[in-house]
């Protein structure tokens, strides 16, 4: 049996180191942010079709990941973060994603707090909005009952945090 933990949250919330570090501790595989990837070759504009497509794309990554996991599989990013970005910059989130909402089966939802400094970078776009994003994180976790818990702390702490709350969670 896998755990599916899904690392979420707004823009550098440090999600991604996060998911690579607890994939360390657990000896384990994670899954990149795709996001990253294709924004990366594609460069930074980008239409609601490329929202689908990094979504998809996102789902598919995890499918094979899921294949080399080691009882633990870490997500950086999931479709709650694709659903989000869409609304917010197209007002309109494609039906495919809503749909695969419905199925999506993490069995726990780590949201990053926004107590770490934001961090410039390229492909980041609202660093003045981090807490309007985290309260809708917040709020879509909590509406779609999902089981999830805030991570906090800087650093190493984070990630001993995220540890007890998986802990807490599944011993």
């Amino acid at each position: 049996m896998i755990r599916k933990i899904a690392i979420t949250g707004p823009e550098s919330t440090g999600k991604s180191a996060l998911a690579a570090l607890l994939a360390d501790h657990y000896q384990t595989v994670w899954v990149p942010e795709y996001a990253r990837e294709y924004l990366d070759k594609k460069g930074p504009d980008y239409q609601l079709k490329d929202i689908l497509q990094i979504a998809k794309s996102q789902l598919a990554s995890e499918k094979n990941m899921a294949i080399k996991a080691n009882g633990w599989l870490f997500c950086d990013t999931e479709l709650i973060v694709t659903k989000i970005w869409a609304e917010y910059v197209y007002k309109t989130c494609p039906s495919w994603i809503e749909q695969q909402l419905e199925k999506q089966d993490h069995d726990l939802y780590l949201l990053c707090d926004i107590d770490i400094p934001w961090e410039p970078d390229p492909l980041r776009e609202h660093p003045g909005l981090r807490q309007f994003f985290f309260d809708w994180f917040y709020k879509e976790l909590k509406t779609r009952n999902k089981p999830f818990e805030v991570v906090s702390g800087l650093g190493i702490e984070r990630v001993s945090n995220a540890i007890k709350l998986i802990t807490q969670r599944f011993h």
